[in-house]
């Protein structure tokens, strides 16, 4: 009997935000069906362990500042991988739909008549909520603005101005190479004693956070060794542990 023909496929997941538990229960069953896995680094390597003995596993990581995989050699790798092997999962750290170039792979594929899918995950920002902040409270945050720290060109992005003036939690990703920066926009714009935390690894056993002021955000990282991989909220939610519950 003939073997069946590869169908290729690109399958663009989300593994959370480290806690492997919190992948999930489709990315669970798609990892255990895969040919190929291109892990990033902020992919908890533990979801590996899911996939059939055959399956190839791969890393692709972009380690901070250091050394990384091109995305042009992950295209290459995608096309490769599908058309040799057939379902290439694409397993990237948080979700990748948020500052994670996922739909960027997605293109890239469909482009070559790859089929393609995409399975969600649990970011980051989502995971401050087990330090007790709440991306949203009632009376206190009426909104969030998700921001970048640092656009392509490495430049501050500038609707950070846009977000100082709303009544809005603020979650800046990748953002620990500018706290200078922030901290010094919220304090030109008269806005430097607004709370604010820092959670590095979140939802990982190792997981550390800060809370302080936004104008002292290079001082509160320096004060628990905090760097990256860490995600920044900025706004009231940050202080809403110390409430204490009417009796």
């Amino acid at each position: 009997m003939a073997d069946n023909p590869i169908v290729p496929e690109l399958i663009v997941m989300g593994a959370g935000p480290g806690d492997p538990e919190l992948i999930t229960v489709k990315g669970q069953r798609i990892l255990r069906q895969a040919d190929v896995v291109l892990y990033d680094n902020l992919a908890n390597k533990e979801l590996l362990s899911l996939t059939k003995a055959d399956c190839e596993t791969i890393y692709v990581g972009k380690q901070p500042y250091g050394e990384y995989t091109t995305q042009e050699a992950i295209h290459e790798m995608i096309a490769h991988y599908a058309f040799a092997k057939g379902r290439v999962v694409r397993l990237k750290g948080g979700d990748p739909f948020i500052f994670g170039r996922g739909y960027e792979e997605i293109i890239y594929a469909r482009s070559l008549g790859i089929k393609t899918q995409f399975i969600p995950g649990i970011s980051s920002m989502q995971a401050v909520g087990l330090e007790d902040i709440p991306l949203t409270h009632r009376s206190v945050s009426e909104g969030i603005w998700i921001v970048t720290g640092t656009k392509k060109d490495g430049a501050l992005s500038a609707d950070l101005k846009l977000a100082i003036q709303s009544k809005a939690t603020v979650v800046i990703y990748m953002g620990m190479k500018k706290l200078q920066d922030i901290a010094h926009t919220y304090i030109e714009s008269g806005n430097g004693n607004i709370p604010a935390a820092i959670i590095q690894h979140a939802s990982l056993p190792n997981q550390k956070s800060v809370r302080g002021l936004v104008k002292d955000l290079p001082e509160m990282a320096e004060s628990k060794h905090l760097t990256y991989p860490a995600i920044i909220i900025i706004g009231e939610v940050t202080n809403l542990y110390e409430l204490k519950t009417e009796q």
